[in-house]
């Protein structure tokens, strides 16, 4: 079988090298191309690139994925199959030329959670269980039909980096086993529930700022579920502060009297945050300029007082 995979972030590694370790020939990647990267700018190769020449995996990186050269390309390559994790769109021209399809590999239990962010939204909605699917792909986004589905719990402070890289893992153990059923000719793909139709659309950075003027269980949800990357912030003295973890805190009567997004009370490893219902601890932050570290570290550089308020004046 001639595999055509395509994938560009870490997400998707761990599928290709399950892939190769079971002795399936990939006959190329399919990657986004090569993009200026931190401080610097500097060029450089997303993550599924890296890997591929690694293995010396033939690479293609499109810069338009309708474009008639790379039509050609994956039509000339004679793949039997491809398979997407973490990827573009692809348009019909490309999907349908393998003689056995093309399937995507998605990091939630579709028809929930459709989308380019379904691990954040997940977390955010405060959902106890999700999981990955595979699924053949047809013209619209994230609907084709259902070809295998694993889930996993939840944890109440799991943040999606975390989650993330456990999905990555899982996932690959189910892009194998839908390979693996293609292969034989046993699949039975299952149409998707529209009425069960959920979305995980992409999030800006003016999506992150934290709304003090919610229950603190949101807030909780909000940070971890956009925790490491994009990140939730909110403002401290006319700068950002980046919040990356938070603990959820037993009421406190005398601590309640403040307004939401005020500062409650602060000690050695807390800074304790009036919300709208509840109190919520901020854990691990990050100050506009400086490093990423725990509150305790914080606060010997970064002096945060009760009554002081977050958020916008």
């Amino acid at each position: 079988m001639r595999i055509l995979f395509m994938g560009t972030p870490e997400f998707a590694i761990p599928s290709l090298r399950t892939l190769l370790e079971h002795g399936y020939n990939v006959v190329s990647v399919v990657t986004a191309p090569d993009k200026p990267q931190g401080r610097g700018q500097r060029i450089a190769p997303p993550p599924v690139k890296e890997f591929a020449l690694l293995r010396s995996i033939p690479v293609i990186q499109p810069q338009q994925l309708k474009a008639r050269e790379f039509v050609s390309a994956v039509s000339d390559l004679q793949p039997d199959l491809i398979i997407v994790v973490a990827f573009r769109i692809l348009p019909p021209e490309v999907f349908t030329i393998p003689r056995l399809g093309s399937f995507n590999l998605h990091a939630s239990v579709l028809p929930k959670f459709r989308g380019a962010a379904p691990i954040n939204w997940a977390i955010m909605r405060g959902e106890e269980e999700t999981g990955v699917t595979t699924f053949f792909l047809q013209d619209k986004v994230d609907t084709g039909s259902i070809l295998l589905q694993a889930r996993v719990r939840i944890g109440p402070d799991d943040t999606a980096g975390e989650l993330h890289d456990r999905l990555a893992d899982l996932g690959a153990e189910v892009v194998l086993q839908t390979v693996r059923s293609i292969e034989v000719g046993n699949v039975k793909p299952v149409a998707q529930d529209e009425a069960s139709a959920s979305l995980a659309p992409k999030i800006f950075r003016e999506d992150c700022e934290i709304d003090w003027n919610k229950p603190a269980v949101d807030i909780h949800n909000f940070v971890r579920g956009l925790s490491p990357s994009p990140c939730a912030w909110t403002n401290h003295h006319e700068k950002v502060l980046r919040v990356y973890r938070t603990e959820r805190v037993e009421d406190a009567g005398s601590l309640m009297e403040h307004e939401a997004g005020v500062i409650a009370d602060v000690c050695a490893e807390k800074v304790i945050v009036r919300t709208a219902a509840g109190l919520i601890a901020l854990a691990e932050v990050q100050q506009e300029g400086r490093k990423r570290m725990g509150v305790a570290e914080f606060l010997r550089g970064h002096p945060l007082k009760v009554g002081n308020r977050l958020g916008k004046l």
